[in-house]
């Protein structure tokens, strides 16, 4: 099992698109690859925005490769994602479960 996690700090006022897109457009979409097992939206305020860290789970590499193309570990965010955000994860990182 491996672990995806990104973090993205959102514009406060485009906080609630930006779930709402996760929701509606982004999980749909992973739902359907098979190996996809579950994904959480975690959030917190700060000075600067809200921030997001997107934790998703996977049963391989392979299967996060379906999602996120050859580069499994560059971030997959689209331009309509971008302008909500004021700063993002470039680079995702993975985590194998070992216990």
């Amino acid at each position: 099992m491996i672990y995806r996690q990104w973090r993205g700090l959102c514009k406060p006022e485009y906080a609630e698109a930006y779930l709402e897109h996760l929701q509606n457009v982004t999980f749909p979409a992973i739902r359907k690859i098979s190996g996809f097992s579950s994904a959480s939206i975690l959030r917190r305020r700060t000075g600067q925005g809200i921030e997001f860290l997107i934790v998703t789970q996977w049963s391989s590499i392979e299967a996060i490769r379906e999602f996120a193309g050859t580069e499994t570990e560059t971030a997959v965010v689209p331009p309509s994602v971008q302008s909500m955000l004021v700063e993002y994860d470039q680079v995702v990182r993975h985590y194998e479960v070992v216990s």
